[in-house]
């Protein structure tokens, strides 16, 4: 099963599935109109807007030509895919982290403050966020890559003082910088444009 497409609903906050929402002033999201909602695959919150990201969702049973027991390996492929659509957009040299998961201090609120494996990275800057929830039958990956991403529709709404607040948007414009960087080498690009070129590479993908 895939999915490839751009979101054209309202903004909204998508929760790691192990996320409290204590990260989140709800109060707040709902007076401007945010929802918060949650994903069945780990990692920090995404903050969703129309078209700001293309989104490729993906599942594989077990015993698929794809699969690979091995959880980090398992992620490989779909950067891969990423890579090659990217690349045919005109993005700079990229990178599939291949490691296992590299931490930061905001990883664990904000899903593009860290980069685990089969995400796909320009330099330091993650560039494409893959998240994996797997069971007995099989895997789903949840996977986006922001066509423009910027820290402040969600530092407004996580539950920070003013010293953690300082911090986070420090850290998270130094993200954003990275992320501009390679949109950037996008040139003009809407999203149905891009959301072709993510299906054309995954067929290429596809046994």
């Amino acid at each position: 099963m895939v999915g490839v497409c751009a979101v054209r609903g309202p903004r909204s906050i998508v929760l790691g599935s192990t996320q409290s929402t204590e990260v989140l002033a709800l109060e707040r999201a709902r007076d401007v109109g945010v929802d918060v909602v949650r994903r069945t695959s780990g990692g920090g919150a995404v903050f969703v807007g129309p078209d700001a990201q293309v989104w490729l969702d993906v599942w594989l049973p077990r015993g698929d030509p794809l699969w690979d027991d091995d959880v980090i390996r398992s992620s490989w492929w779909l950067g891969e895919t990423w890579t090659r659509a990217l690349r045919g957009l005109g993005a700079p040299e990229l990178l599939v982290h291949r490691g296992r998961t590299a931490s930061s201090e905001w990883s664990d609120v904000v899903c593009f403050a860290g980069v685990g494996p089969g995400e796909v990275t320009a330099g330091t800057a993650k560039v494409v966020g893959v998240a994996q929830h797997r069971t007995r039958v099989g895997a789903r990956w949840h996977s986006m890559a922001p066509l423009t991403w910027e820290p402040e529709p969600l530092l407004a709404l996580l539950q920070l003082d003013d010293r953690r607040s300082r911090r986070a948007r420090t850290a998270l414009d130094g993200v954003a910088t990275g992320i501009r960087g390679v949109v950037a080498q996008l040139g003009d690009l809407d999203s149905g444009h891009a959301v072709a070129c993510v299906e054309h590479a995954l067929l290429d993908a596809l046994p």
